[in-house]
């Protein structure tokens, strides 16, 4: 148990704003940056004897200087002077429907159709430049055909060179936008997602949950085009 020491008149710490006292004689520990009452000086002065000197007023709380905090918000405000909410190909947000048509799949996997459609109607939702048009009526028609599925080994065990660990799988696709009143043609590009996957014990069921995020990362592209593009 550490002694006490005996201090003669023994002050108190006050916290201003708290209430909360503390015994002089707990003073023989060092608080940094704390300062004591001006009332307790000759405190201090036995502190320092003690080898703990104190200085001044007990503080909670350190002024910001002001200028540089207004410098700080000025270049903030400044950096964030070119970027504007909403759409960036200058249209208003919902002012046009899109349709999303099923693509035609020249593939021999069946499954890339359903994920490229949903995808794409989940991307072009979430964006907020079109509205999602689901009954044949939109401004916009969006259709294409998915022209390649690829699947490709990018590592192999580290025990076993001919055995595949990692595939990366790609779907090309060629998206074509139309507007219906006049037939405009507004895009017609091929766009390429990929996703990389851990092949296991099991390559088919890896397979099966990398399509849509492969899918997912094609019509996020798309979307980019057809919400930025130049017409």
């Amino acid at each position: 148990m550490i002694p006490r020491p005996h201090l003669p008149g023994a002050a108190t710490l006050r916290v201003p704003g708290s209430g909360f006292r503390v015994p002089g004689w707990l003073s023989r520990w060092r608080v940094p940056d704390c300062w004591f009452d001006d009332a307790h000086e000759e405190l201090g002065t036995r502190n320092s004897e003690l080898g703990t000197p104190w200085r001044g007023r007990l503080r909670t709380e350190r002024a910001w200087p002001a200028a540089p905090l207004l410098c700080l918000l000025a270049a903030l405000f400044a950096g964030c002077a070119g970027y504007r909410l909403g759409p960036t190909g200058g249209q208003t947000a919902g002012a046009r429907s899109i349709q999303i048509n099923p693509f035609v799949n020249q593939t021999i996997e069946p499954r890339l159709v359903e994920a490229l459609t949903h995808a794409l109607r989940k991307q072009i939702q979430q964006d907020g430049t079109f509205r999602l048009n689901t009954r044949n009526g939109g401004d916009i028609i969006v259709t294409g055909a998915i022209l390649r599925y690829e699947r490709e080994s990018i590592s192999v065990r580290s025990r076993d060179a001919l055995t595949p660990r990692d595939y990366r799988i790609t779907i090309v696709a060629r998206v074509t936008a139309r507007e219906r009143a006049t037939g405009k043609l507004l895009i017609d590009r091929e766009v390429a997602g990929h996703t990389d996957v851990r092949a296991g014990a099991d390559l088919f069921s890896a397979e099966r949950q990398g399509i849509p995020l492969a899918a997912e990362f094609l019509a996020t592209s798309a979307t980019s085009l057809l919400a930025d593009g130049p017409w």
